[in-house]
């Protein structure tokens, strides 16, 4: 079995508007790594993946290179690549900002 690795990224480009978070968690999950993604004011997707090393690999790839049909893909930068014992979370999931009345976006 690999090494758990836990990876946080940003995403810049065009990547709002264009499914690139349910595209990233439909890749997660294929991958069966776990963590988070949210859309950050700065027009920039941010998160964390954790899993198998070799599936992080390809899934830092894929958030560099692919993302989803419609997105621009600037640049990526990864931050905090470690090696660690158990992952922090039990699935991917997409993080939404509360709107000012309260409600998920």
């Amino acid at each position: 079995m690999s090494a758990l690795r836990s990876v946080d990224f940003k995403v810049f480009g065009r990547v709002q508007g264009v499914f690139f978070r349910k595209h990233t968690k439909d890749q997660a999950d294929k991958l069966k790594i776990v963590g988070w993604c949210k859309n950050e004011p700065d027009l920039t997707v941010t998160g964390v993946v954790q899993g198998g090393s070799s599936q992080i690999d390809i899934m830092m790839n894929w958030l560099e290179k692919t993302g989803s049909p419609q997105s621009r893909i600037d640049s990526c930068s990864f931050s905090n690549d470690r090696n660690v014992d158990k992952t922090e979370f039990s699935e991917f999931t997409i993080r939404r900002k509360k709107n000012k009345n309260g409600i998920r976006e």
